[in-house]
């Protein structure tokens, strides 16, 4: 069963919440939609849902017409951040609700509901209520409800927000595998660009209730069609800076420059902006064609195994993502070091004038 929105408006009290969204998801696919708060991503799942109509434009599913159908006549779940159970229920009880509304024969609804659990590792919870379980585990019921329905739909409306690190990692990975067994359309909103990495599948980018871009999370995040998709999809952003092509080389300035390589040769000499990945930053040379930039520390913000260093010149501030623990010191000089092979470019419109073709890992 496809899913397809069709020149798609949501306009609430004068403010436009999605605008001309023209979106197709596939039979069996899983899809994120990414975007920072307010990008449009609980708006748009209401629309799939049915919870919302459109202020113009076309829903389909299964290439029938369902823009004015109530969620009541869509066979679609929903699984929200807040762990969304009938407290009195037991997690049994909580699983097989939507199957006993649908009057689905007893024994269905026991076969049905033990493999659910079985998939998500709480049948052994099967006799508890919901305040006698973890956070994980009431989430992990919330979702069972969501999965028993066997819906053409499912919709994930950043479910794991409120869970610790690694029970977000657990439970993400478990996601992954589940769906890549049923062929239903999966549907997964968040804020953080790595766990749109981390899932896989396809990408919606959106901003201010537009789509950006949508394709294989993996050719979105490496191919940005302009310097905003670019930005959206990654997390530090990715550094842009101002430079100059002429026939020979690529300036920043007078004394921070470097020979225009094949990779560049193709552009027209102009002004553009340069975008660099934190993550291709490094301190020491890495590649023959790095080049050196002397800048000074503004902050050194140490994350667990992971270090972001926030520095600046003359010419531009920058951040970097570094492997492992690195103490710096405010205002301490740093040389860094970027590979101009992994540079990307953007015209003054902002659009991608040139992608780099050996990017390798994130």
């Amino acid at each position: 069963m496809s899913l397809i929105l069709e020149s798609i408006d949501r306009v609430v009290g004068g403010e436009t919440h999605i605008a001309d969204m023209n979106l197709t998801l596939e039979p069996g696919s899983f899809n994120v939609l990414l975007g920072r708060t307010l990008a449009g991503k609980t708006s748009l799942m209401r629309l799939m849902a049915g919870l919302d109509t459109p202020t113009r434009g076309r829903i389909l599913m299964d290439g029938r017409d369902v823009t004015g159908r109530s969620v009541r006549h869509r066979n679609v779940s929903m699984v929200y951040q807040q762990f969304i159970n009938y407290p009195s229920l037991t997690v049994y009880d909580n699983i097989a609700s939507p199957l006993k509304l649908a009057k689905v024969g007893r024994a269905e609804i026991d076969r049905r509901v033990r493999s659910i659990a079985e998939m998500l590792h709480i049948e052994h919870l099967l006799d508890r209520q919901p305040l006698e379980l973890s956070g994980g585990q009431q989430q992990r019921t919330a979702m069972g409800r969501a999965l028993v329905k066997d819906a053409d739909v499912v919709l994930f409306d950043e479910p794991l927000v409120n869970l610790d690190y690694k029970l977000r990692e657990s439970l993400r990975d478990e996601l992954r595998s589940l769906f890549s067994e049923r062929n239903c359309i999966a549907v997964y909103a968040t804020t953080e660009p790595a766990e749109a990495l981390a899932l896989g599948g396809n990408t919606a980018v959106l901003h201010e209730g537009r789509l950006l871009q949508y394709g294989r999370t993996e050719d979105v995040y490496h191919r940005p069609s302009d310097i905003l998709s670019a930005e959206m999809f990654s997390e530090p952003p990715i550094n842009i800076v101002k430079g100059v092509i002429t026939a020979s080389r690529v300036s920043f300035d007078e004394t921070l420059h470097f020979p225009v390589n094949d990779d560049l040769s193709g552009l027209s000499p102009g002004e553009y902006r340069f975008g660099i990945r934190a993550s291709h930053i490094s301190l020491t040379p890495r590649a023959e064609d790095d080049i050196e930039v002397n800048m000074i520390v503004d902050l050194a913000e140490i994350s667990g195994s992971e270090t972001f260093l926030h520095v600046h010149n003359d010419l531009f501030h920058m951040t970097v993502h570094l492997e492992g623990v690195h103490e710096f010191r405010v205002d301490e000089p740093v040389i860094l070091y970027f590979p101009t092979h992994k540079v990307y470019a953007f015209d003054r419109q902002g659009a991608v004038v040139h992608i780099p073709e050996h990017l390798g890992g994130i």
